[in-house]
């Protein structure tokens, strides 16, 4: 069960609603904006932020849902896990590319850009200060300077806000494995995943 309540759409302010297009969203493509509809002002001044990072994207959605899903991992935040976007989806993670985030520097089936990304996505989420020189020099080699703060800000992102979600254990509509607690780390590799748009 949920630490923080969930609430109704008719208690959110009309302003968000209309925002966040709530009304016709599911339950849990509503996610973690239930709960944040308890302070709308700064949930909307939060939406604006994160619409601008998808709106004005440059970098791949395969390669960002990739690295979303490893932070997604270490941060053991199921409900992240449990997610696969449809513009990702679209752009061509499968399931079998979702498995491939069990050992990514040895995969196969991921590029060398995905693999520094996903580095950077993974130092950001377990030991920051590691990504130093050496990791920057090697996300130029692939990114434009444009893209690597994007990449920056992405992970920032998705670190804090899935620790937070983490912490709020919201599990009741993931699939049953995202329920449970399981012994050791849930993955979101080889699970039953959700699509959302």
């Amino acid at each position: 069960m949920a630490r923080i309540r969930k609430l109704d759409i008719e208690e959110w302010d009309p302003e968000l609603r209309a925002m966040s297009r709530a009304d016709t969203a599911s339950p849990l493509e509503q996610g973690l904006t239930r709960m944040f509809a308890h302070t709308p002002e700064v949930t909307k001044g939060l939406m604006q932020f994160a619409g601008a990072l998808k709106v004005h994207r440059d970098l791949p959605e395969r390669l960002v849902e990739l690295v979303r899903l490893r932070i997604a991992f270490h941060n053991q935040c199921r409900s992240c896990m449990a997610i696969r976007y449809e513009d990702a989806i679209a752009d061509g993670v499968t399931e079998d590319l979702v498995c491939s985030l069990e050992k990514p520097m040895e995969a196969t089936n991921l590029s060398d850009a995905e693999k520094i990304a996903i580095r950077f996505g993974e130092l950001m989420a377990t030991n920051h200060l590691a990504a130093d020189d050496d990791v920057y020099d090697e996300l130029a080699k692939h990114f434009t300077e444009k893209q690597i703060v994007e990449l920056g800000m992405t992970c920032a992102f998705f670190v804090g806000f899935g620790r937070l979600a983490a912490t709020w254990h919201m599990v009741e509509e993931l699939p049953e494995a995202f329920q449970t607690d399981a012994e050791g780390k849930l993955s979101p590799w080889g699970q039953e995943a959700v699509r959302v748009r």
